[in-house]
């Protein structure tokens, strides 16, 4: 990452992003993506279909953090799913891995600099609706943002967008109805809800899911929020779609774990996988 003197870290994210996006543009084999794709926790099978692929490790870009939880790979994979050419960033990084507003702003600007005009963003969640039972795929209504964090703190870059960005849609609705039709096309069920967002690493407390169910959210987890601020800042649409991985604490009887997280992620995901080939096919 380049520092000019006596700027902070938070300023110095579009300048990494623009070293990082030449370099993806060095190594794409004039690729250009039309969509970003990112891909949580044991949701990697997507990065494995694309045709014209190219690797990318987080550590070879400036900017990015490499991750360091288990089912993120930490790498920038570019190829085609059908004719859509598209990127993929098989992991990120989360604010409870000590990640900086930079560090998170960093891939999304990167996604814009080389041309998407769309992001898909997918994670792992928890469910706070009886609906939403393990193995289920829901697509993002709205979210509430209790990590008490936001990725646009600092001295807003005013090329990248405005000061005070509107999340009023937040998740694009014309996106969302493409990935219901794509569902339908796959022979596969998508439900929608609102998300919830916390810092982590610790699982909730069941006082605390009580209080979220109260607050109007069907989902909780401890990422995609500050994607879809960065995105959308930089004029990005957004979609995001959960796995529900298990139901919340308090309200079932098996043990919460990452370990949990991941198997059910990656039964789940092939699901997933379906529909945002679908997806990104009917482009």
């Amino acid at each position: 990452m380049r520092l000019d003197r006596g700027v902070p870290a938070v300023s110095a994210a579009p300048v990494s992003a623009a070293d990082a996006a030449e370099v993806v543009r060095e190594r794409a084999g004039g690729l250009v993506p039309r969509v970003g794709v990112v891909l949580g926790s044991g949701l990697g099978a997507l990065a494995d279909g694309l045709s014209e692929r190219v690797e990318i490790a987080y550590g070879d870009l400036p900017g990015f953090r490499p991750t360091t939880v288990d089912g993120h790979a930490g790498r920038l994979v570019l190829g085609r799913r059908g004719a859509t050419p598209i990127a993929v960033l098989a992991g990120r990084s989360h604010v409870y891995e000590g990640a900086t507003p930079a560090e998170i702003a960093t891939p999304m600007r990167v996604l814009a600099r080389l041309g998407c005009d769309t992001v898909i963003l997918t994670c792992a969640a928890g469910s706070l609706n009886p609906a939403h039972r393990p193995g289920s795929l829901v697509a993002f209504t709205d979210h509430v943002n209790l990590m008490g964090f936001n990725p646009l703190l600092g001295e807003n870059e005013d090329e990248v967008g405005p000061r005070f960005p509107s999340l009023a849609d937040a998740y694009d609705p014309a996106v969302r109805a493409g990935l219901f039709a794509a569902a339908d096309a796959a022979g596969r069920y998508l439900d929608e809800g609102v998300y919830l967002a916390v810092t982590g690493p610790s699982f909730e407390t069941p006082a605390e899911i009580r209080a979220f169910r109260t607050l109007g959210a069907d989902l909780v987890g401890m990422s995609v929020v500050p994607e879809t601020i960065v995105a959308r800042h930089a004029g990005l649409k957004v979609a995001a779609v959960a796995v529900v991985t298990n139901v919340a604490e308090g309200l079932g009887g098996q043990p919460l774990s990452h370990e949990q997280t991941l198997t059910e992620a990656a039964r789940g995901g092939e699901e997933l996988a379906g529909i945002l080939a679908a997806f990104l096919e009917g482009l």
